[in-house]
């Protein structure tokens, strides 16, 4: 193989791995800020968790999704894999699946953010706020369990590449 196939190789396996541990981090972060804020009834742990999220889906989830994309085309040429398979169709159909959840994600994650900067204590938070947590929530689970069917997918191969 060439230098080119496992620069990029790795620059795949690097982004995926960012790609699951920020989505981890940030849900667990974030859903433990909301139960804290929940428990305390204070107001500036939530506040500064979500910042963060905001930031680290920005800094960390957005490049590594590019990078995905681009790495998983740039592989796929490199082997002569075809771009509609078995196995490039459930990956790319997962890919897609997880953006289409977490692109609403990221909207809610800003609204969340905005609207804890607006009050003075957990309980003056709207009853939207609390709705769209539950939506942040319910896209993120379909999300995290596609990218561990995608990471399956890219250690097993278990369909036909070709």
């Amino acid at each position: 193989m060439t230098s080119a196939f496992w620069f990029w190789k790795t620059a795949h396996i690097l982004s995926a791995t960012i790609l699951l541990g920020a989505g981890l981090a940030i849900a667990f972060f974030c859903w433990f800020g909301y139960r804290n804020a929940i428990k305390s009834g204070e107001i500036e742990s939530l506040r500064a968790v979500l910042r963060l999220t905001v930031i680290a889906d920005a800094c960390l989830t957005a490049p590594a999704v590019v990078i995905q994309a681009v790495s998983g085309i740039v592989l796929m040429n490199l082997l002569g894999w075809p771009m509609v398979s078995a196995w490039s169709m459930a990956a790319w159909g997962l890919f897609f699946l997880v953006g289409l959840c977490w692109l609403p994600v990221v909207a809610i994650q800003i609204m969340l953010k905005r609207e804890a900067g607006r009050v003075s204590s957990f309980e003056a938070l709207p009853v939207n706020f609390h709705r769209l947590f539950k939506w942040w929530f319910a896209l993120g689970v379909p999300a995290f369990m596609a990218v561990v069917i995608l990471f399956y997918l890219m250690v097993a191969k278990p369909l036909p590449l070709t």
